[in-house]
């Protein structure tokens, strides 16, 4: 028995544009019912058209392709419904996975520390290349290939953020000896004030 040929493209084309304009409401409808974000019933009409498109010639004629339809976005959000879940259980095991790292990972230095304050002075592109060096211990080869870069750039781009960071920490070093300074100073003159005002108190 010879194989049926298949409908021309317009003729497929011509039954999808009838099946969408018979069905799409009541398909919508269906699936605002089942879902908690309008969006996610859109996603489903759009995913259930896409699966009818490709099965076309599945469709069964006259009032049996609505409730086809229907059977085809029930699929859809039962299958959306198993990839959220996974989704969830996954997200829970790396969070309980990463909350375990958190306690063996350390970072080179803490938020308050010098080099910290020193980094954030820094432009985004120096942070990020300082990081992946101290934090991530990627090699220059690897950090080329998350920034695509070449790896001359990397050198030259390292070398010039490790002078930046440099002058930073040369710069707080330096303001903070000024403070001593100051705070030494200022501890010699109410030295002084407070020797005389004893004086006064006396006389």
């Amino acid at each position: 028995m010879p194989v049926p040929e298949p409908p021309p493209p317009a003729d497929r084309e011509a039954r999808f544009n009838a099946l969408f304009e018979s069905t799409h409401r009541a398909l919508l409808a269906y699936a605002v019912r089942r879902v908690t974000e309008p969006a996610d019933a859109a996603d489903v009409v759009a995913e259930s058209f896409l699966v009818a498109w490709r099965r076309i010639d599945d469709v069964p004629d006259g009032t049996d392709a609505r409730p086809w339809m229907f059977g085809v976005a029930r699929r859809v959000l039962a299958n959306a419904r198993r990839g959220h879940h996974r989704r969830l259980a996954l997200a829970d095991r790396l969070r309980t996975h990463l909350t375990h790292l958190t306690d063996v990972v350390d970072a080179p230095s803490g938020p308050g520390s010098d080099v910290e304050h020193a980094l954030a002075r820094l432009s985004d592109d120096d942070q990020e290349l300082l990081r992946l060096v101290a934090w991530e211990e990627l090699a220059r080869d690897e950090i080329a290939l998350v920034l695509g870069i070449s790896r001359a750039a990397v050198r030259v781009r390292l070398h010039r953020a490790r002078r930046r960071l440099a002058d930073q920490l040369a710069q707080q070093a330096s303001g903070a000896r000024e403070d001593l300074k100051r705070s030494a100073a200022g501890g010699q003159v109410m030295g002084r004030w407070a020797r005389a005002h004893h004086g006064i108190e006396e006389a």
